[in-house]
């Protein structure tokens, strides 16, 4: 239950929408306390104090109505600048790289300062009071109130720096690779929690026959698979004494009405106990990264693909891509893969799952950089390059031969399609180096 909420939470603070409601929140407080504090201090109206206080309530008023109005038709300036960034990733970049703009924690801080700027002022503007009898002014409110304006027009500087960088290709490349490395290090840790699911293997079909009754577990609606709670399902199949067999991992697509999986058991259960496996499984409409490994894999092949297309023509952005590509590939050659089988804590088999493999994983990044680089010798080359490095990075035999297949295929494409014989040689002489072993 902890890491589905946790899911959410992620979730919840990655949307574009969270941050600047927190700030909005937090200067309605903010406003209210200042305007306590201004009730209860008397400010000397002479020496220096007459320079910075606010002297009558016309004049308050005038402040803070022309900070309110400028901070808005900024925050307007904002979300406009940041939806041509946007529009300029999603043409150059790819669709789904929007995303990463949306969640940019630093745009989302600079629309909820602004917008909260102009709330701030809003609330102390509607406490000031002018009568016969008395009048307020919020001295205190308003000296911060010109405090935060001085300090958004410094932020907007620094906002479109930010934005002018963003864009740009090897800074997107950059952010993509450090998310990935992160990701990557999360989801394949140098060992694993449990030491009997990864040594043993299993004869699924004579465990299954040990038991007497299948039941299926259908998905309700379509949908990618965004998370998986494996944890409760072992725990409920310890306390049931069932096998639970999934068919799909996080970010594959399934169907309505598809079976997401099987429960075996030696007797018949209810549909109260299938609906609580069902229910650590979270399918949502979209990718997420979270237990997706592929995700930002597939994102920096397709900023790869779309920089090898004809209309683009740009190699040293695929080189980049594919250098990113390598430098997670050397990380993968070094872990082992997450276990098909998971057993309960008295060591019998609770869950069978599908689980992304090292042979997957090379696939996903250098099967469509290798189909789209057709054309550009330059890139070729440095895709065997990074099958060198990735090769001297590898121990286990399987691995070595992955490798070894994609060295292969490159230097088929390279003989089929290249014309200039030194470019072959090349190709050649670096496939010589991967294939000697």
């Amino acid at each position: 239950m902890m890491k589905k909420i946790l899911f959410y939470w992620n979730e919840l603070r990655s949307t574009f929408w969270f941050i600047p409601v927190i700030f909005i929140l937090f200067s309605i407080a903010l406003a209210l306390t200042f305007a306590y504090y201004d009730s209860q201090l008397t400010f000397p109206n002479q020496g220096l104090w007459r320079y910075i206080l606010v002297g009558s309530a016309s004049s308050a008023r005038s402040i803070l109505v022309t900070i309110s109005a400028a901070m808005i038709g900024v925050a307007g300036t904002v979300f406009s600048i940041t939806l041509v960034a946007l529009t300029l990733a999603s043409s150059q970049f790819g669709p789904r790289l929007i995303r990463n703009f949306m969640y940019d924690r630093f745009n989302q801080v600079v629309l909820g300062t602004y917008i909260s700027t102009f709330i701030y002022c809003l609330m102390v503007l509607n406490t000031i009071k002018e009568t016969e009898q008395f009048i307020y002014i919020p001295s205190l409110s308003i000296l911060f109130a010109i405090m935060a304006a001085v300090g958004n027009i410094v932020l907007l500087v620094f906002f479109i720096h930010h934005i002018s960088v963003s864009i740009q290709a090897d800074k997107v490349i950059s952010d993509i690779s450090e998310a990935m490395s992160k990701n990557i290090t999360t989801l394949f840790p140098t060992e694993f929690d449990n030491d009997q699911s990864k040594k043993q293997e299993y004869d699924e079909d004579t465990i299954k026959k040990a038991y007497s009754y299948k039941h299926g577990i259908d998905a309700t609606h379509s949908g990618y698979v965004q998370y998986i709670d494996s944890k409760p399902m072992i725990r409920l199949a310890g306390e049931f004494d069932m096998l639970i067999q999934l068919n799909f991992r996080a970010g594959d697509f399934i169907v309505n009405k598809l079976a997401l999986g099987t429960i075996y058991t030696n007797k018949k259960i209810k549909d109260k106990l299938i609906n609580k496996i069902r229910d650590q499984l979270i399918i949502g409409k979209t990718r997420t990264p979270q237990q997706d490994a592929e995700y930002a894999i597939h994102q920096m092949v397709e900023i790869a693909a779309r920089a090898l297309s004809p209309g683009v023509n740009d190699p040293f952005t695929a080189i980049a891509c594919i250098d990113n590509l390598t430098s997670t590939m050397c990380y993968l050659s070094t872990v082992k893969f997450p276990p098909r089988y998971r057993c309960d804590d008295d060591g019998k088999l609770r869950l069978i799952q599908e689980t992304l493999s090292y042979n997957g994983m090379l696939n996903a990044s250098f099967n469509q950089i290798r189909q789209y680089a057709k054309g550009s010798p330059s890139v070729v080359i440095r895709l065997m390059d990074a099958l060198i490095t990735i090769d001297k990075y590898i121990e286990q035999p399987e691995y070595k031969k992955s490798v070894q297949k994609h060295a292969t295929m490159v230097m088929n494409m390279a003989k089929e399609v290249f014309i200039e014989q030194n470019d072959i040689k090349d190709v050649e002489d670096r496939y010589g180096l991967i294939m000697k072993e």
